[in-house]
Order: structure tokens, then C-alpha cells, then sequence
């Protein structure tokens, strides 16, 4: 079993910098994968980005390309993502994710662990 939990959120100008962080405990957080995903008001729940265990892949929705970076820390059992240049419509709660298979993090399909969420609201 593995529990996630963000922090971070909150309000950022447009063109500035959050990061969210998500704190990982239970079982060995070396061994899953994780990633984020965020949900707007009125819509589904979207794939922002999935990390491997080891942090050598990533992806990213191509909305976020290129403006945001997931990272991850396994000796501190904490993954962030990076928010740079964040836009209005980057508004959202943004929930973090944990995997045993990197393949369903990066489609964002029948994720095993989910947090309970953070908001982040960019003004413009």
C-alpha cells in the first residue's frame, strides 16, 4: 500500500513559478512510478505528467511541454512538478498519482494510488 499527498498549491500570477511537491509513504517509493493530473471545473480528470521509479523517463501533455518539469527524490520519498510560465487555463486541482506500472501513469489508466488533490489557480 502506498499513500501520496500534495502540497504547494495556491495562487501564482500568470508567467510566474509554483512548485507542488508529493510526499509518498507505505511501501518502497523507489519501486512505483508517479505522476500528476489535474482537473478543472467542468471537466475530466486530465494526464499532466508521469515519472519512472528511477526518474530517467518522463512525459508530458503537450499542453505543459516544455513549461513544466516533473522530478522526483526517492531518498526523501517526494515527487515535484515544476510550474513555469503557468497559464489561466493551467487552473486546476492537481492530484498526484502512484503506479507499479510506469505504462499506466503515462496513459493515465487504472492508477493504482491516488492523492486527495491541491489547487492551483494562476491569475492573469
Amino acid at each position: 500500500q502506498v499513500q501520496v499527498a500534495e502540497s504547494g498549491g495556491g495562487l501564482v500570477q500568470a508567467g510566474g513559478s509554483l512548485t507542488l511537491s508529493c510526499e509518498a509513504s507505505g511501501r518502497t517509493l523507489g519501486s512505483v512510478a508517479m505522476g500528476w493530473a489535474r482537473q478543472a471545473p467542468g471537466k475530466e480528470r486530465e494526464f499532466v505528467a508521469a515519472i519512472s521509479w528511477s526518474g530517467g523517463t518522463t512525459a508530458y501533455a503537450d499542453s505543459v511541454k516544455g513549461r513544466f518539469t516533473v522530478s522526483r527524490d526517492n531518498a526523501k520519498n517526494t515527487m515535484y512538478l515544476q510550474m513555469n510560465s503557468p497559464k489561466p487555463e493551467d487552473t486546476a486541482v492537481y492530484y498526484c498519482a502512484a503506479d507499479w506500472h510506469y505504462d499506466h501513469m503515462a496513459a493515465m489508466k487504472n492508477i493504482d494510488y491516488w492523492g486527495q488533490g491541491t489547487q492551483v489557480t494562476v491569475s492573469s
